[in-house]
């Protein structure tokens, strides 16, 4: 049926055998409960299937993979157009990768460098230019007439010698006249210069006036003086009235004629930090010190890793650095905000001939750097690392690049794209949404903000549940029809029938409160600022204001620092005091809980040791003298061999990303054939890892230090995550809330202070809801929380606010507003108040 995808049978992990229309060429939202499947649906079904007859188009070579890819398990998919996955996941962990590679404008960065950049010495800080012999004579003639010139060859430049047979040759070649240290002799009398010191000896070619029909002569006279001058050539202007004598020097190729530096032809691999002709030869285009090879292994370690002293951290060796554009070198320019590079090169002052050079680069470097900031990140610049991003701003990078494609009949499939992303700026991101779909693309959104939600076109809400209890279509249709349907937990919360409450009162932190005076990294501008004990505080502010650098990059590591004595440097700040009342500092961030598929929640939460031991002490397994380490996926003895354990074997595939099929001896399931025929209750270790954590809940409650465990992995919303799980499928919020179980499942002394860094990202309003409920029960064990966020559903519900801003990048880094949602919400120069003061009166 034209102008529809229609799914027929899709069963993918939860999927309960489903039957969808999606409109095509319009903004459809898919919207549930956390693990209700809707990324089962679009990118485990739909993409998964668009990507597999991709591949069945090309060679018969290429073909011989899709057995290994695997097909969806759904029965039919018709009207199905290529799809772009725009997900949650990083740009990747290469320590190369820039904001500037991502996107592309690094290349024709470097394009225009090599074509209209200027080089200079980076010995003498002069131009270098390499000249042809008709430009030299044009500049020479446009002197005043009867101006007396003298054409030089530089022969030796403060070198010791006697130059005897220099001097010799020069003779038997027919010069008259030379120059040594100043002073004119004629090559015919007797010279004797002094072995032992240094001397400067130019040849003096010619001497003559200038005058009509000289061109020819001179232009001679140059040839001549080049060969002898190995391309550099002197010429000395005499002023017949004044006397006064200037020198001229000039090159025929790139080499400074002063300093004899020399420079290759500019190519954009000279720019390129990853290409030997460009990158710093001191730390091969990283930019920083390298203390050990195991910063390699370790990319993110690299971002807080000193300067490289040689490059000062932009990559690139010395003469990369003395090309220039206005004054400013390829390095000067990435680092400026994508905000002031686009002035920078929207008001380039251009020649003719460099005009028509550069025109065509330009349009492409000014179009993405717009795309950029469409998207609300201009306060990013070109070479920050693309592992400092948040999955946030990966995202909108990705999709900034996906705007410049200019593709038509596309699906496009996102996560989230609202993550990380202000109110303020929300309107924009929405905008670009719309755009694709005007361009006669489909747009499909997996998303629980509300405003994306009202804004599209069509709205498929899954549920009513998580994992098991997901993975049915519980209402579609517009936004008003979710609102008006019954069964739509969505839409109760989007019509007003639902809601998370403001609580009642704000919690007081009886004086006591964290410090820190004087924060400056990154563009925070000497900020202080207090955090009360006891309570919740969330950091709020546009993007690039300046949270993270306040909260992770500051107060995170100072209290690491002081606590847990990590070695990382402390930050740069003045005075941290209140630190004395905690006696530890817990970081939850949307970092991966491990990178490839041997990692999952029941190894990183410890519940996997527990299950262990269980199994271990099991009467079967004391028999066979089966010990802890026999029901270990990461040891040899009870793994399954021909996958070491993973349950995965890894597929490269050459010109696409690596696959990860199902190991064909142990089916997946990690252990050997022995080990299995253990059991507890009639199950395998095997079997319990592949329940989900509600499921093992029911089944394994007796036992304490478990049921710990997974109550806990219950309370934070992810009932329906799959204890062996592998973390490569995990979202970025779902691994931040797995750190969230690891860290409530330990004993607080009531004096831990937790950092979590927007823990709202991939949770529905009920999640939320939850999430709210499990942070009070920290607080009312004497914990305090700090968060950043921009959910006002959080925002509304904390104790106190600390608001950054007024923009993002240079612009911000100031603390705008503080106190509690109530008095932030009065706050004039505050664009959160903006949006919390209606909230705030929606609620009363």
């Amino acid at each position: 049926m034209a102008g529809k995808i229609i799914i027929r049978g899709a069963r993918e992990n939860n999927l309960k055998n489903i039957d969808l229309d999606i409109p095509r060429d319009k903004l459809v939202v898919i919207t549930g409960v956390s693990g209700s499947g809707k990324s089962s649906l679009a990118f485990d079904t739909l993409y998964a299937e668009s990507q597999r007859r991709y591949v069945e188009s090309f060679s018969a070579y290429a073909r011989q993979f899709l057995d290994q890819m695997g097909r969806p398990d759904v029965d039919t998919i018709e009207g199905l157009s290529p799809a772009i996955a725009i997900g949650q996941k990083g740009l990747g962990r290469n320590p190369r990768s820039t904001v500037g590679t991502v996107t592309e404008i690094h290349d024709f960065l470097r394009l225009l460098y090599a074509r209209i950049g200027t080089p200079h010495c980076y010995q003498c800080g002069r131009k270098i230019a390499a000249q042809t012999t008709q430009e030299i004579v044009d500049q020479l003639l446009s002197l005043p007439p009867e101006t007396r010139v003298h054409v030089l060859a530089p022969i030796a430049a403060n070198q010791k010698g006697d130059f005897r047979a220099e001097l010799k040759a020069l003779t038997k070649a027919g010069f008259a006249r030379i120059k040594i240290d100043g002073t004119l002799h004629e090559l015919s009398e007797e010279i004797v210069l002094a072995k032992g010191r240094p001397h400067t000896i130019d040849l003096v070619v010619d001497r003559l006036v200038l005058r009509k029909g000289v061109e020819k002569r001179l232009a001679d006279s140059l040839e001549v003086a080049s060969r002898f001058g190995r391309d550099v050539i002197k010429v000395e202007v005499i002023d017949e009235g004044s006397g006064k004598t200037e020198e001229r020097i000039f090159s025929q190729n790139f080499r400074c004629p002063h300093c004899g530096v020399s420079y290759p032809e500019l190519t954009p691999s000279v720019f390129s930090f990853n290409s030997p002709h460009g990158a710093c030869r001191a730390c091969a285009g990283l930019g920083v010190k390298l203390d050990s090879d195991r910063a390699l292994e370790e990319p993110e370690q690299l971002v807080s890793s000193r300067p490289c002293p040689e490059c000062k951290g932009t990559r690139l060796k010395k003469e990369s650095l003395h090309v220039k554009i206005e004054g400013l070198n390829i390095a000067e320019v990435a680092s400026l905000p994508v905000s002031e590079s686009r002035k920078f090169f929207t008001h380039l002052k251009l020649s003719p001939r460099e005009q028509v050079i550069a025109r065509p680069v330009l349009k492409e470097i000014l179009a993405r750097l717009q795309f950029i900031a469409r998207v609300g990140l201009d306060y990013l610049s070109l070479d920050r690392s693309s592992i400092t991003l948040s999955g946030g701003e990966a995202q909108r990078i990705r999709l900034a690049t996906q705007i410049g494609s200019s593709l038509t009949g596309v699906l496009y499939i996102l996560d989230e794209p609202s993550i990380g992303l202000h109110q303020r700026d929300h309107a924009r991101l929405l905008s670009i949404l719309k755009s694709l779909r005007d361009a006669g693309n489909t747009v499909l959104v997996v998303e629980h903000d509300p405003e994306t939600i009202l804004e599209a076109d069509y709205v498929i809400d899954m549920g009513p549940g998580a994992g098991e209890k997901g993975g049915e279509i519980i209402a579609h249709g517009t936004p008003r029809e979710i609102m008006e349907n019954e069964r739509s937990l969505t839409g109760h919360y989007l019509s007003g029938g639902r809601e998370i409450p403001v609580p009642p009162g704000r919690r007081k932190s009886g004086g006591k409160a964290l410090g820190l005076k004087g924060a400056r990294v990154h563009n925070l501008k000497g900020i202080t600022v207090e955090f009360p004990t006891g309570a919740m505080t969330c950091v709020t502010g546009v993007s690039g204001s300046g949270k993270s650098s306040l909260v992770i990059d500051t107060l995170y590591r100072a209290m690491a620092h002081r606590l847990h004595r990590a070695r990382e440097a402390p930050p740069l700040f003045d005075e941290i005091s209140g630190w004395e009342h905690f006696d530890r500092v817990v970081s939850v961030d949307q970092t991966p809980i491990g990178r490839t598929p041997r990692s999952n929640p029941a190894t990183y939460t410890g519940l996997l040791d527990h299950l262990r031991d269980l199994f271990a002490q099991l009467p079967e397994a004391r028999v066979r003298g089966y010990k802890p380490g026999r029901f270990s996926f990461n040891v040899r003895g009870g793994r399954c061999e021909a996958c070491a354990g993973e349950g995965m074997i890894k597929v490269e595939m050459h010109f696409l990303p690596d696959l990860f099929v199902t190991c064909d001896v142990c089916a997946g399931r990690r252990y050997n054939r022995e080990t299995l025929s253990i059991l507890y209750k009639g199950t395998s270790i095997a079997d319990i890892l592949d329940m989900t954590a509600s499921q093992a809940l029911d089944f394994l409650s007796n036992i304490p230090p478990i049921r710990q465990k997974l109550e806990t992995l219950r309370d934070v919303g992810l009932g329906y995550i799959r204890l062996g799980q592998s973390a490569t499928t995990l979202s970025g919020g779902e691994a931040q809330r797995i750190k969230l179980a690891r860290e409530l499942s330990r004993k607080s002394s009531g004096r831990s202070l937790y950092i979590l860094d927007e823990p709202t990202t991939g949770l529905h309003f009920e999640d939320i809801k939850k999430l709210l409920e499990v942070l009070n029960h920290l607080m009312e064990g004497g914990n305090t929380v700090i968060v950043i966020e921009h959910n006002l559903d959080v925002i509304k519900c904390a104790d106190f606010i600390v608001d950054l801003g007024p923009e993002g990048g240079e612009f911000g880094g100031e603390v705008i507003a503080t106190g509690t949602p109530e008095e932030v919400s009065l706050n004039p120069r505050s664009y959160t108040a903006q949006f919390l003061k209606k909230t705030l009166q929606r609620a009363a």
